[in-house]
């Protein structure tokens, strides 16, 4: 019954992992679709995000059943509740690739960003891409040195929105109001998943040590619903 309960765990962590996979892959696919205006590959990365929401379900599905089945304990207890919580963070992330896939799609067959911005959204993606994939290796090996640095990473993110905050509020903006718009949005998804992120690894650290800051918690609420691009 034990190494049944401990093979569910097993699966449960290997969902998390698959998770994080694809959301890399989401938000990867939705920056090269928004600096080429591919309105194919911003189609596939939209209708691709079921596929995260339906793992996050079948997680949830798994979590709920071994609490109520094998109604654990210590770690084992937290694993199971936090998993819950990281699939919920994970699956956001998938929508905010979606978002930034919509705004490709929006502008198409235009590209949504001028060409001095290209170097920073190739930036952002960057980040974006390396800092979930870093939060699957860390769930993976409930790493918490690991999720300690993972906020250092999201700083990089951080420095990024700001540059473009000051670049689209300079005297000499000349892109109108819709492209301010846009990049505003976009700034705004990057910068939310990479915090979506940092939340997974406060979930490690609470998972392995017991030890949960409410602080760093309050830190990353969800906001980024008021800002949803128009559906063509």
């Amino acid at each position: 019954m034990r190494k049944a309960f401990h093979h569910d765990l097993d699966r449960v962590t290997e969902d998390l992992v698959e998770m994080t996979r694809l959301a890399g892959s989401a938000i990867s696919r939705a920056t090269t679709a928004l600096l080429d205006a591919d309105l194919v590959l911003a189609e596939s990365v939209i209708a691709a995000d079921a596929d995260l929401d339906d793992l996050r379900e079948r997680l949830d599905f798994q979590a709920i059943d071994l609490l109520a089945r094998q109604q654990p304990v210590a770690t084992d207890l937290r694993m199971v509740v936090t998993a819950m919580r990281m699939s919920s963070d994970l699956e956001r992330m998938g929508d905010l690739a979606r978002h930034v896939a919509k705004i490709a799609r929006l502008r198409y067959p235009s590209s949504a960003v001028p060409a001095e911005f290209r170097a920073v959204v190739v930036d952002m993606g960057r980040v974006a891409e390396s800092i979930v994939l870093k939060a699957g290796a860390i769930i993976a090996a409930r790493d918490v040195e690991g999720a300690r640095t993972i906020e250092a990473d999201d700083d990089a993110m951080d420095d990024l929105h700001r540059l473009f905050f000051e670049r689209i509020a300079a005297s000499d903006w000349s892109h109108g109001t819709e492209t301010a718009v846009d990049l505003t949005l976009l700034s705004r998804y990057y910068e939310r998943f990479a915090d979506h992120a940092v939340s997974v690894g406060h979930r490690v650290i609470y998972l392995v040590t017991g030890h949960y800051d409410p602080d760093a918690e309050g830190s990353h609420e969800d906001t980024e619903d008021v800002l949803l691009p128009t559906r063509r």
